[in-house]
């Protein structure tokens, strides 16, 4: 069995997300074939669907969020705490995520990681100073660049952008600068320095880019990280994937072109289109994939 989701939009004061597979609480994506929330088929089938290991981890939380993102305007300077952090002050989940860069504007670029050492004094003094951009790696982003944010580095989207983002199941989320923009209200947007100040990572790095080759018909690693490992394959041949010691479920995200995914075990197919998401559950064998396409393969090792 293979499963289908409906997107979740979600209009953002910088643009727009679209949720491709979310069992964030009120947020749950619906399936195409059962009809449920992905929270409700995970409560019914458990490690059935998500793998021993990670259902004996996540209990009855899905553990990743999938989102599409186009960027009008700039996001917002932001870091997010890691697990520990966040459950100290009540929430369940930090957030670690990654990015991979779909066709952007010409001009589209981010900011990830810190280029100059800092203290969290320092730190303070340049958000409120309005300097604080001044700290940031800013990088231009082209199709098929990635980025890792692990909780603690600091980031922000900017305009044009559009991406694939893979995340944690959490939106805990610590604004560090928001170019003085007020909400629907004409309330500037809260900021959450000293959070943040705990949560950030000081740690300079020369850089924050995921260096990868690509190659044709076969996955190509590109992060591999205790919440999530991501591969991108882009095929024009078939290629076959066996998941048969992998203890996990599998999400195919299709960017480019459309495949045809067989289920080597008992012949079943189905089409994935650009921009679609397919869940394979734990347990399954091999599929083959067939087209030209360019997709993102997850699971959880």
């Amino acid at each position: 069995m293979v499963y289908h989701f409906h997107p979740i939009d979600r209009p953002m004061i910088w643009g727009a997300e679209e949720w491709i597979l979310s069992a964030y609480p009120g947020r749950d994506s619906i399936c195409v074939e059962t009809g449920q929330n992905i929270w409700q088929m995970l409560c019914e089938q458990k490690e059935q669907l998500v793998g021993k290991h990670v259902f004996n981890r996540y209990g009855d939380t899905f553990p990743l969020l999938i989102k599409f993102i186009d960027a009008r305007d700039d996001l917002s300077i932001q870091v997010h705490p890691s697990d520990a952090l966040a459950q100290k002050y009540g929430e369940p989940f930090g957030k670690t995520e990654m990015w991979y860069a779909l066709p952007s504007e010409d001009n589209a670029r981010l900011y990830c990681g810190i280029k100059q050492q800092l203290t969290p004094q320092e730190y303070k003094q340049m958000v409120a100073d309005k300097t604080i951009l001044n700290a940031l790696a800013e990088y231009a982003v082209k199709d098929g660049d990635s980025f890792f944010i692990p909780a603690g580095r600091i980031h922000a989207i900017g305009s044009g952008c559009r991406l694939c983002e893979i995340q944690q199941t959490s939106d805990t989320t610590y604004r560090i600068y928001d170019y003085d923009r007020v909400d629907k209200n004409g309330h500037p947007r809260e900021l959450h320095t000293e959070r943040a100040a705990e949560s950030i990572d000081y740690t300079v790095y020369p850089d924050y880019r995921v260096h990868y080759t690509p190659r044709k018909n076969e996955p190509v690693n590109i992060v591999s990280c205790p919440y999530f490992t991501t591969n991108v394959i882009e095929a024009d041949q078939p290629v076959v994937r066996n998941y048969e010691n992998l203890d996990s479920f599998v999400c195919l995200i299709c960017l480019e072109g459309e495949l045809t995914l067989t289920e080597l075990a008992d012949g079943n197919t189905t089409m994935i289109r650009k921009d679609e998401l397919v869940l394979l559950p734990a347990g399954t064998k091999a599929v083959r994939m067939t087209g030209t396409f360019r997709a993102l393969e997850v699971y959880i090792e």
